[in-house]
């Protein structure tokens, strides 16, 4: 019963953006196919603007994990996609400040009992629930998401 009503809190969560399912698609498909990874072919695949994916493209390359060259068609990987996690590819493209996902407000009344304590309780938690959510990306690498990828569309 307690996971149905965590389930239906977090389903009223706002998202993250979708920078990071685009940058493991960018990835994905560069892994399947370096020379086809093309910025015009992959905004294509995400049916997204290819100005967007550039951005993307940029942020995993200035992360050492992609090579593009000027006037070179397609992408490489810099990085195993063994080694790559999904976590390595969110902490590229999603700027979280300070390193904390959750963000708590400041400048409460010091003299209300709740305002004096809050950050101090809540903090603990988010963090725990950061953890949770960053142990779950790093379990899983680009490597697992492509062997699936060629799993479903039968690709070699």
């Amino acid at each position: 019963m307690k996971l149905y009503y965590l389930a239906k809190k977090v389903s009223r969560l706002k998202q993250i953006s979708s920078r990071f399912s685009m940058a493991v698609h960018i990835l994905s498909m560069i892994s399947l196919d370096p020379l086809y990874s093309t910025g015009d072919r992959i905004a294509r695949s995400i049916n997204s603007n290819p100005v967007v994916i550039r951005r993307i493209m940029a942020q995993l390359k200035k992360a050492g994990y992609i090579d593009t060259k000027p006037g070179v068609a397609g992408a490489s990987l810099l990085i195993s996609p063994e080694r790559l996690t999904l976590l390595n590819i969110f902490q590229a493209v999603e700027s979280v400040d300070g390193n904390q996902l959750f963000k708590i407000h400041k400048d409460t009344d010091p003299n209300c009992s709740v305002g004096m304590n809050i950050e101090s309780i809540l903090l603990p938690q988010l963090s725990n629930a950061q953890k949770a959510m960053e142990h779950e990306l790093a379990s899983v690498t680009l490597a697992q998401i492509v062997e699936q990828l060629r799993t479903k569309a039968n690709v070699k």
